[in-house]
């Protein structure tokens, strides 16, 4: 029997956010600790303030769902990424102004900023993970050894490493010197959904479709750490800056709390009706939101961190039917094994609403007529969809508990559908019956995708395949094109920077020259 949380010490819900028209794919909060970014399958960005009865904000301007979304480390910008392959960068304001960054040829799945805020990277279906530049608006290099698409990529703490994860079921860990891979984790059965550093960038975690959670031991390469506590995939989680602690978002409706010191899950949420497709910690630490399927965005309260680590082990000693001890292999120093899912994990059911929340007035800021975007490097202007067109292309017929007719298919696409190589995927997706989740385990063979065709003979697949094997190096040859043109850019700015100074100097030698000769010219000469 679950145990009912009731102790001062457990997280609460705060606040929920409504105002997106479909399901909430990704969520960051401001360091500033005044804002709540999140995005969405409706294609706008959402900016909520935290302070009582604050307006919201809607930003316009994608094409297709926003993937991810991120605070620079300032506070003063937002970066988005989106499946219309671009990535966005906006300044937070009423003018709702943004730079639109273009180089992957694909779903741009994910976008993070670097720790001191001068680098994006982000990752790509085209299989690569690139490296932009923020204060020249540019992209700066490609990394391109994933076999499949690319899910996600984080920049450590200082900067100089590059985890990414993908469909291809590897992790895979780069040097942001040399632009090599000098990692590569392969330990999954499916795909890897997320992966992140902890605070301290001595750990990184990584999640998979096959609902399980690993967390590796960057100073020695081993897995350290492995749950598999949830019962549906994985698609998002987010360490405690104390690195004590770390949230998951899953496809079971539920998100979950783990002690990474006990090693072991000491709290299960329950307030999303579908599948949790974010989570993330505030900056502090002290609160933490989630956003799924059914367009809410929960924002908790933490709470446990607020006690020393040892009070709250008391504290859950107290409790009449207390957590299972931790193992024996927990004990340092800690060897791989399985944390199951434990039956007393404490289970919390937001059955009241929470009291401090009121719909938000939200104030619509469209794109203007014209957006600067960024291709390759260079500034091109393009004509932009206004605000009006995006609120009218949401428009279309609605189930009776308010969402669209045709989320089903696009929200239950979101992992499973489009995934390539898997034998089994979970699908998750919106049912009409009052918004609650259900997950469909689907059979699926090893088969390229373009197999999917039946009637066709052998002959033309082939040539499908050839076909698709030559887009794949042009791919791939563009990148390496892109990098030399920048490093050539580069070098370009750097000649005529020495070429001007070299002019100044010419410029100021010759005027001194002239001023001694017009002093020597103008001096009395005197005879003896």
């Amino acid at each position: 029997m679950p145990t009912m949380s009731s102790v001062m010490e457990d997280p609460t819900l705060e606040r929920h956010f409504r105002g997106h028209k479909d399901a909430v794919t990704c969520a960051d909060f401001n360091p500033n600790r005044k804002q709540l970014a999140s995005g969405s399958v409706d294609k706008s960005l959402m900016i909520w303030n935290l302070a009582p009865k604050a307006r919201a904000f809607r930003y316009v301007g994608h094409q297709d769902v926003i993937t991810g979304v991120q605070f620079s480390p300032s506070g003063n910008l937002v970066a988005t990424s989106s499946k219309d392959r671009t990535v966005r960068l906006w300044t937070p304001s009423m003018k709702g102004e943004s730079t639109v960054f273009k180089a992957h040829t694909a779903t741009v799945r994910s976008v993070a900023f670097s720790h001191d805020g001068q680098r994006l990277v982000t990752a790509s279906d085209d299989k690569s993970v690139k490296v932009w530049s923020v204060h020249r608006q540019c992209f700066v290099y490609s990394l391109n050894q994933h076999t499949n698409w690319v899910r996600c990529a984080r920049f450590s703490p200082d900067g100089r490493l590059i985890a990414s994860c993908g469909d291809d079921r590897t992790v895979r860990l780069w040097d942001t010197s040399t632009k090599h891979c000098i990692n590569c984790f392969t330990d999954y059965r499916e795909s890897t959904t997320f992966v992140g550093f902890n605070s301290s960038g001595t750990c990184i975690a990584s999640s998979g479709a096959d609902s399980t959670l690993k967390i590796w031991d960057l100073r020695t390469n081993k897995l350290i750490q492995h749950y598999q506590v949830h019962s549906a995939g994985i698609n998002s989680f987010s360490f405690h800056p104390s690195n004590n602690y770390l949230i998951s978002g899953s496809s079971d409706s539920t998100v979950k709390i783990l002690d990474l010191l006990e090693g072991r899950l000491i709290y299960t949420l329950h307030g999303h009706k579908g599948a949790v497709i974010t989570v993330a910690f505030s900056r502090a630490g002290d609160l933490f939101a989630s956003g799924g399927a059914d367009g809410q965005v929960l924002m908790w309260r933490t709470n446990f961190d607020t006690k020393s680590y040892q009070d709250i082990l008391r504290q859950h000693s107290r409790r009449s039917s207390p957590d299972p001890p931790p193992h024996v292999t927990d004990i340092h120093p800690r060897g791989p094994h399985l944390h199951r899912l434990q039956p007393t994990a404490i289970q919390i059911s937001p059955t009241v609403a929470d009291t401090q929340s009121t719909d938000p007035h939200v104030i619509e800021l469209g794109q203007s007529l014209h957006s600067t975007t960024l291709l390759y490097g260079q500034t091109h202007t393009t004509p932009t969809q206004a605000a009006a067109n995006s609120h009218h292309s949401n428009a279309n017929t609605h189930h009776s508990n308010g969402l669209p007719a045709h989320r089903k298919a696009r929200v239950g696409g979101w992992m499973g559908d489009e995934s390539t190589g898997r034998a089994h995927t979970t699908v998750w997706s919106q049912t009409g019956d009052g918004g609650g989740g259900r997950r469909e385990e689907e059979e699926r063979g090893q088969t390229h995708p373009l197999e999917v065709l039946s009637g066709h003979p052998s002959s033309l697949d082939s040539t499908l395949r050839h076909i698709v094997q030559q887009l794949d190096i042009l791919t791939q040859t563009v990148s390496v094109l892109e990098e030399r043109l920048t490093l050539t850019e580069d070098k370009l700015k750097e000649c005529l920077l020495n070429q001007s100074q070299l002019l100044k100097d010419v410029l100021s030698s010759e005027e001194r020259q002239r001023t001694e000769s017009e002093e020597t010219d103008g001096s009395p000469v005197h005879f003896t």
